[in-house]
């Protein structure tokens, strides 16, 4: 059920009680619920977590929403009788009613309130979405820069082990399963900017402790925090550049934003190759510390606070002190206290892998393809290096191929999705039309690309494998990676937007079960991978990977075929 207060109706000014009445302000347009759906999914939390645009309750929410306005009257009407011979009752209301009040709501002064982060100065607006972007370019990088440089790291450090060659890589992307769990509810408590500035100077930290590391235990424990702290600007980018923009123009703030994990680590290797072969490997974390520092400096100083709750509970809370009104309320706020913002970051994603299949199912689909991803990070530098005789700069170049298939996969699949997409609904209306129902549109629908895209994935594995193998001419591997590289984002992209239109209210948590579930993934793979190559060789090797992956071909299948049923079977409610 949808709450009235999560209409973003403009409420009279508070300040206006102590001055003058002002003309009411014109009314806001309103979001619809699937709108503000989307709009939860765009700033990383689920619906019923408050927004800038509002947000949805189901029954539960709505209950626990009228319970804390209960114990904010009575807590305000003890405060009144304490000091019934200094206050003014009737600046008050009614201490003890229950309902709401909307001359004691505190919302917007009108549509050009210059609080209003969408409002904000255009030199500002773009200079957050710029160094938003910055930052989750640098993250990214962090991931995968490393990586032309292990050979000579172990080398340094005296150790064979092969296992954990792959693991000072791939123990990066572990921090990003963690990160995302408590950053997202203290995003929601405290604002988007203290935990940007915060996260900022550790991951800054951490990444100067490991270009001074002494051995290879203590780098893997700073790679794994810089991860940690890293995954900050992606947990909460989408959700500043939501709050900036409006609707209508936000596809193309978005499109800066998500630039940057795709070409992250694409540039990362290139740069980090000759880098090694040029510096050594910690010169690696020296460059991503000028670059987290620069861009960590400028944002303390231009950045601005852009979270709506917040921005308003800060309002709430001046307007009390000078209006002596306890019962003023700001208008997103659903009486949710910090332990609730944690509960629904960290408990909700693990109850939707334990009671939703599909989220289970697509969430170790998706960690398998993300696990070769990262296999294939962790093992390109030897595998060009001894194949080809590559220097440890010229094998940076070898990353490009799934660089280039990952930058071509996201516009293609966005073309390509929404021709479908469109098509399907335009033949569900004209059969709609035919009988009298009216057309609904499955989430499924959004799965149609998966089967094709996926089979891309095994195709290129096979390629790449007995291609490096037999040394045919370099081009040929490296070609062979951008069908990996195409497969692996078209899949991402499919699976993310079929969560978000089968979970709505609850797409965040699903997205979150996704992420943590293919971070570990990403990061235990990788450590079998150089172990299998020397055991099987790069044909065989590759040839298993790519057999698991047609094991796993009926799964898009069957989600098509039976998707539906799940979901209904399975739904979720009152999370």
């Amino acid at each position: 059920m949808s709450s009235p207060a999560a209409e973003p109706k403009a409420a009279p000014s508070q300040e206006t009680q102590t001055q003058h009445a002002r003309p009411p302000s014109p009314p806001q347009p309103r979001l619809t619920d699937l709108e503000k759906e989307t709009l939860a999914a765009y700033e990383g939390h689920d619906a019923d977590i408050p927004s800038n645009e509002g947000y949805i309750l189901d029954a539960q929410g709505e209950l626990k929403r009228r319970q804390s306005i209960v114990l904010s009257h009575k807590a305000s009407r003890k405060s009144i009788e304490r000091n019934s011979s200094n206050n003014d009752v009737e600046k008050a209301g009614e201490a003890g009613s229950t309902e709401e009040d909307d001359s004691n709501m505190v919302w917007w002064d009108g549509p050009d309130d210059p609080l209003n982060p969408t409002n904000f100065k255009p030199w500002i607006k773009l200079l957050n979405i710029c160094l938003v972007s910055a930052l989750c370019f640098v993250t990214p990088l962090g991931s995968s820069m490393f990586a032309p440089g292990v050979p000579e790291l172990m080398k340094e450090f005296k150790s064979s082990n092969v296992e954990l060659a792959g693991f000072v890589v791939s123990v990066y992307v572990l921090g990003f399963a963690v990160g995302p769990l408590f950053f997202a509810p203290l995003s929601e408590i405290y604002g988007r900017l203290p935990v940007y500035h915060a996260c900022n100077a550790l991951f800054f930290a951490c990444n100067i402790a490991c270009a001074l590391a002494p051995n290879l235990n203590f780098l893997v424990g700073f790679r794994f925090l810089a991860g940690v702290f890293g995954s900050a600007p992606l947990t909460n980018g989408g959700g500043t550049i939501a709050d900036l923009v409006t609707q209508q123009k936000r596809g193309k703030a978005m499109s800066g934003f998500v630039v940057g994990p795709i070409f992250g680590p694409i540039i990362g290797p290139v740069a980090g190759g000759f880098l090694s072969q040029a510096k050594g490997w910690r010169w690696t974390f020296w460059v991503l510390c000028m670059l987290s520092g620069l861009f960590g400096l400028l944002s303390l100083v231009f950045m601005r606070e852009t979270y709506a709750v917040v921005i308003l509970q800060r309002k709430t809370i001046r307007l009390q002190v000078e209006t002596g009104n306890k019962e003023l309320r700001s208008k997103l706020d659903v009486g949710l206290s910090p332990q609730d913002f944690f509960l629904h970051s960290i408990i909700r994603p693990m109850k939707m892998l334990v009671k939703s299949p599909i989220v289970l199912l697509l969430a170790l689909y998706v960690g398998v393809i993300y696990g070769y991803l990262y296999l294939l990070f962790t093992t390109f530098t030897p595998v060009f290096e001894e194949a080809y005789h590559f220097s440890s700069g010229i094998v940076g170049l070898t990353f490009l191929g799934l660089g280039f298939g990952s930058i071509s996969a996201v516009g293609f699949f966005a073309w390509s999705t929404d021709r479908v997409f469109k098509a399907r609904k335009e033949a569900m209306e004209a059969a709609g039309e035919a009988t009298g129902d009216g057309a609904v549109l499955q989430p499924e629908a959004r799965l149609t690309s998966l089967l094709p895209a996926y089979c891309l994935i095994p195709i290129g594995l096979f390629i790449y494998g007995w291609t490096a193998q037999y040394k045919v001419h370099w081009i040929v591997p490296i070609l062979a990676t951008v069908l990996i590289g195409m497969g692996n984002i078209a899949v991402f992209m499919c699976i993310s937007l079929y969560l978000i239109d089968a979970f709505a209210l609850y797409a965040a948590s699903a997205l979150a079960a996704n992420t943590v579930v293919r971070s570990i993934m990403g990061a235990v793979l990788p450590l079998c991978g150089q172990k299998m190559y020397d055991t099987l060789g790069l044909g065989w090797g590759n040839s298993l990977l790519g057999f698991i992956g047609l094991a796993l071909l009926p799964v898009p299948w069957a989600i098509l075929k039976w998707g539906e049923f799940l979901r209904k079977k399975y739904e979720i409610k009152n999370l």
